[in-house]
């Protein structure tokens, strides 16, 4: 009887030693050097000071309807994933 769940108790021990604490691990570093990577990248980014003046000469008849849709959180976000497909298909193991 002890013998049915020791051997349990070792399984499910080494299901977590061997799978889930490699995985969390490796995940970990994975998640570290992409953060750093990214504050990397942002400081060698030039400054987009000039990006707003080239939406300075659409009419207000246009600004309307851009404020009725959310241009402008649409786009941060589309942007945003795009960079971030980007950055995931270059990690060797997912990607």
């Amino acid at each position: 009887m002890y013998g049915i769940i020791f051997a349990a108790i070792n399984s499910a021990l080494g299901f977590i030693f061997k799978t889930v604490i490699v995985k969390f691990v490796i995940f970990f570093a994975l998640y570290f050097v992409v953060h750093e990577f990214i504050a990397y990248v942002v400081t060698k980014l030039p400054n987009f000071a000039d990006f707003d003046a080239l939406f300075l000469g659409l009419p207000s008849g246009t600004w309307y309807f851009l404020n009725i849709v959310e241009f402008g959180r649409g786009f941060s976000m589309l942007l945003s994933a795009y960079v971030l497909r980007f950055m995931i298909r270059r990690i060797p193991v997912i990607g």
